[in-house]
């Protein structure tokens, strides 16, 4: 088994490689000046090496190995080692900046959902996370994150906290990954939504595994990831490349209403939005948008057609009737009557599922 980030042994210091001159030039009987005059080097410089001032160059490999027959390539290695293990000592510092961004990121859930191990240093924690994120410092991700024209576009009225929202939408990028999928194809993402729409009223366990399926074979990834704490998020569309697109769901409030109406309301910003800009839902902010992508949920849900119908339902077993015409869950017509005021939000719930995500 690999060892652990925490148990990985990280030595405080970095042996330069003018030690193993000295110790080779000693074993042969020679002094610097006698290394010096043979390879044509000055004194000082000799000396620079063996103290461990001065580098050694590519230059001076190829004159030791002919003046003590120790390969060019042993020297060059050994200066590159040592110039690698000083730049690691250095990124072992974490700076005031870092360890407040650390701090607000959601660090001690990832270590929960298994994301991340515990470790004992904030150096090892900063290595977690940039390895999480797929950046190289704190400011690439901020670049990459938090930046105005960066990640995901959000409103001023807004609510989540920037960093749960990147953890959890990092999160989604990472299961995405491993999907294959086949290229885009809209006329394909259309039927492969009316299928899932025949899909809603079995089980999750029946559902689930085939609207991926069907997702995957028009181009769109599905991953459904519990919502991180702060991220407030029921779901989030973005294309990942011209031909590859991803929904991500959150199943927040768990009420089986919200998470189709979401999952239509993502494929919605599919079909009609352009592939630049990342669309997170939070159920509040308005932009035309989103007006456009709840229109084209509602339509899915409960056509226009049935409008009048929907108005004129009153009672419990109305929806259960007008969802049986639908061909949809009697939680979906109880939870769009709850919604316009039709129905009390007291009224008709044992009929609305709620679901769960299973964390991986």
């Amino acid at each position: 088994m690999a060892p652990s980030i925490a148990s990985v042994y990280r030595p405080d210091y970095a042996t330069p490689p003018g030690e193993t001159l000295r110790a080779v030039i000693e074993a042969r009987g020679m002094t610097q000046a006698d290394l010096s005059r043979r390879a044509g080097l000055s004194a000082k410089h000799i000396n620079q090496i063996v103290q461990g001032v001065a580098p050694i160059s590519p230059d001076a490999a190829f004159a030791l190995e002919r003046v003590l027959g120790v390969p060019a390539r042993f020297w060059n290695a050994l200066e590159a080692n040592h110039q690698s293990r000083e730049l690691q000592l250095l990124d072992r510092v974490v700076s005031a900046d870092d360890a407040t961004w650390l701090s607000r990121l959601p660090t001690k859930e990832l270590q929960r959902r298994g994301l991340f191990e515990k470790v004992a240093t904030q150096a090892d924690l900063r290595d977690q996370v940039l390895r999480f994120f797929g950046v190289a410092s704190r400011p690439s991700w901020e670049s990459v994150w938090t930046a105005p024209d960066a990640a995901f576009r959000k409103s001023k009225v807004f609510e989540s906290d920037p960093y749960a929202m990147a953890a959890w939408l990092r999160m989604g990028e990472l299961e995405a990954i491993e999907v294959k999928t086949a290229p885009f194809d809209r006329a394909a993402f259309e039927a492969a939504l009316q299928a899932v729409r025949s899909l809603m009223r079995s089980d999750p366990e029946t559902f689930e595994p085939e609207m991926k399926r069907v997702a995957a074979e028009a181009g769109v990834v599905i991953v459904i990831v519990g919502e991180v704490k702060g991220s407030r998020v029921n779901g989030a569309a973005r294309w990942l490349s011209a031909n590859r697109a991803l929904i991500q769901l959150s199943v927040r409030y768990r009420w089986e209403d919200v998470f189709w109406f979401s999952f239509f309301h993502e494929a919605g910003h599919v079909l009609l939005h352009g592939k630049r800009e990342t669309f997170i839902d939070d159920g509040k902010t308005r932009t035309s948008e989103e007006d456009e992508a709840d229109a084209f949920a509602q339509e899915i849900l409960i056509p226009q057609s049935y409008e009048s119908d929907l108005l004129r339902t009153r009672t419990v077993p109305q929806a259960r009737s007008l969802a049986d015409r639908l061909g949809v869950p009697p939680g979906i017509v109880v939870g769009r009557l709850q919604r316009e005021g039709l129905m009390p939000h007291n009224i008709g719930n044992e009929h609305r599922r709620r679901f769960q995500v299973i964390e991986q």
